[in-house]
């Protein structure tokens, strides 16, 4: 009998644990969401910001032609000319520039890398000068109706070659790998960029008979300017402060094609050796490749 009873006490003590227990509701515990990437699946964007810049204006080969006709109380009295290259070294500048910037980026299917290209545009404003650049050349005049050719040598004096480096504009398609708050990317494209070249206080001057000899008389002031076709590459990284604005940063290299810039003027110096009269002209080029590396920096907004 006592067996039963304690039997059936257990029995009961069991069934209302179960009972309670089936009154309990069990929770799993909470996971955090997901962390999901700042970066859209595909946007325009445009910016503005600075850039630090180093400029190389690369060596300028110089090629300078002077022509000259002697007249004497108006009748001519001898004809000559005289030619010569020159290689000029200007010195590498550093500059901040103004920066500005537009593209679009679109992810490929399904994926966390993505495609683009932007336009970007920059004002250098800087230059480099050098100042009384002798060109040196060689020639020779013949007296008028005669064959004698006289050789003599010469330079001609640039009291100051300046090369400017005014806009430059690139376009670049480029390749990146989207994180979470950003994306990396790589890529090259054409560049276009204004350059200008001065020649001022030019004066031809010739060794006569040991004689230092202006031959052109007044200065002369010559310009030439060009946009110029080139190339860059590019790598950079984004971060988004928001979904809709983010800080970009890149680093560029960037170089011209050859350029070459043409010169030409006449000139009449009437305070030739012996009251003679002196006309002809001043003819040249100079050609050069220029590099730019910039570190830019922009604030974008995403549309």
């Amino acid at each position: 009998m006592r067996n039963i009873t304690m039997t059936g006490t257990l029995a009961g003590l069991v069934a209302a644990g179960a009972a309670q227990a089936a009154d309990v509701t069990v929770k799993a515990p909470r996971l955090p969401p997901a962390e999901t990437s700042w970066v859209p699946h595909s946007g325009f964007f445009v910016g503005i910001g600075g850039s630090a810049n180093t400029l190389d204006f690369g060596t300028q080969n110089v090629y300078a032609v002077g022509t000259s006709d002697v007249f004497t109380n108006g009748v001519l009295t001898s004809s000559g000319s005289a030619v010569g290259p020159a290689t000029l070294y200007p010195d590498d500048r550093a500059q901040i520039a103004f920066s500005a910037q537009g593209g679009y980026f679109s992810r490929f299917s399904g994926s966390d890398w993505l495609w683009g290209a932007k336009f970007g545009y920059s004002y250098l404003g800087t230059s480099s000068n050098i100042r009384a650049a002798l060109l040196p050349q060689v020639g020779s005049f013949t007296p008028t109706g005669t064959s004698t050719v006289v050789p003599f040598t010469g330079n001609a004096l640039v009291q100051s070659y300046q090369i400017h480096i005014d806009h430059q504009m690139t376009f670049v398609p480029f390749i990146g790998h989207a994180f979470d708050r950003g994306f990396v990317y790589l890529g090259a494209g054409p560049t276009l960029t204004r350059i200008r070249t001065d020649l001022n206080g030019l004066i031809g001057f010739a060794d006569l008979n040991g004689n230092r000899t202006d031959v052109s008389g007044a200065p002369i002031n010559l310009t030439s300017k060009s946009w110029v076709l080139g190339g860059a590459a590019m790598v950079g990284a984004t971060y988004f402060l928001d979904p809709t604005w983010f800080v970009d940063v890149n680093y560029t290299f960037a170089m011209t094609e050859n350029n070459t810039a043409n010169y030409a003027s006449p000139f009449t110096n009437p305070n030739g050796t012996g009251g003679t009269t002196n006309q002809g002209t001043m003819v040249g080029t100079a050609a050069a490749r220029t590099q730019t590396q910039a570190i830019t920096a922009t604030i974008n907004k995403l549309f």
